[in-house]
């Protein structure tokens, strides 16, 4: 029980179980099946991008340019795309957008591994360039009409919900079974591959890491490669998800994912974090936006509600890493009563 009182996850999970019982009494509507399908599909984007950053944040980083990356590649993959007519399967288009934020990834990690600059500030400079790329160079533009691949799979559902009373819809785009499929990729990372536990040695103590046999480098280069593809994957859901392509949809989104992974648990001074509390985090964040709607509250009070939610999930994470240090602190400079002299046995000589 002590152990389960420590952790993230209980308490988010908590919270979320009484969201969830305030939203039912008030407005009745929350177990309806057109309410559970809005918000399965609200939480496929931002679950895809917050396994990436927890990664990420676990490996000691924080990226604020994953959402530029989405943008750019979103936005020159559909355009490029619409432009030559293309009319081949879709997962091409998905593929080539997951190489080039893989590629935009990497030069965050080449940049943050050999010249040991802070991630924050280099992503920074990065998301800048990235943004005044797409705005200066590209001229990008709303893409109101896409490529045929694009359109079919923006209006292919997985499932429907209908409501008997009023014949509303709610549909599930089948990219809810992309965003399982990288849910398991990243679960089975994390959990049973020697370069998931190296993420999390790299996050504990570099130098230790190291020391152990990981290769720190390629470590930090890898997460950000990988956020970078998941990016790219993002921002084509994006597209697919709103029947169109806007450019700058995702301006600020990093602040929603850095928050849902806080929240679950993830540390930001790294080492710690976990899949399924970031999941829990994202659910969170979703039913907040959700109940909003629900319970007749104006939608602009959600970012208020966001930036509450990130205070207290930087403010928990920050009380846990004081606590840790504490602990680790109390323990070094506690005399060893093994070692002690006994009086005793001193006496009986």
């Amino acid at each position: 029980m002590k152990k389960l009182l420590k952790k993230n996850e209980f308490y988010v999970s908590v919270v979320l179980i009484l969201l969830i019982g305030v939203i039912q009494v008030k407005s009745g509507q929350f177990f309806t099946a057109n309410n559970l399908v809005d918000l399965a599909r609200s939480c496929i984007l931002p679950v895809m991008l917050t396994l990436g950053v927890t990664m990420e944040i676990i490996a000691r980083s924080i990226d604020v340019s994953f959402p530029a990356i989405a943008m750019l590649t979103m936005y020159t993959v559909t355009s490029v795309a619409t432009k030559s007519g293309y009319t081949g399967p879709a997962w091409v288009l998905f593929l080539i957008a997951a190489v080039m934020g893989m590629i935009l990834g990497t030069i965050n990690g080449v940049l943050a591994a050999w010249l040991k600059l802070p991630t924050l500030i280099i992503t920074l400079g990065t998301s800048s360039i990235y943004m005044g790329f797409l705005q200066g160079v590209l001229k990008c533009r709303v893409i109101a009409v896409m490529a045929e691949p694009l359109e079919t799979l923006s209006t292919t559902y997985l499932l429907v919900a209908t409501n008997r009373q009023n014949g509303l819809t709610s549909p599930l785009s089948i990219l809810f079974l992309l965003m399982l499929g990288v849910v398991i990729v990243v679960w089975i990372l994390m959990r049973y591959t020697m370069l998931g536990r190296g993420i999390y040695a790299f996050g504990g103590d570099p130098v230790s890491a190291e020391r152990a046999g990981f290769n720190i480098k390629f470590i930090q280069i890898f997460v950000f490669a990988f956020m970078g593809a998941l990016a790219g994957l993002g921002g084509m859901t994006r597209t697919v998800l709103t029947g169109s392509c806007q450019p700058t949809s995702l301006d600020g989104y990093e602040m929603v994912c850095i928050a849902a992974a806080v929240l679950g648990g993830t540390r930001l001074s790294g080492g710690v974090g976990s899949i399924k509390g970031s999941l829990l985090g994202v659910v969170l964040m979703m039913t907040v936006s959700n109940s909003l709607i629900l319970l007749g509250i104006p939608t602009y009070a959600s970012k208020f509600m966001t930036g509450i939610l990130i205070i207290m999930g930087i403010g928990i994470s920050s009380y846990q890493a004081l606590r840790s240090k504490r602990k680790v602190s109390g323990n070094i400079l506690e005399p060893d009563k093994s070692k002690q002299e006994n009086p005793d046995a001193k006496e009986l000589a």
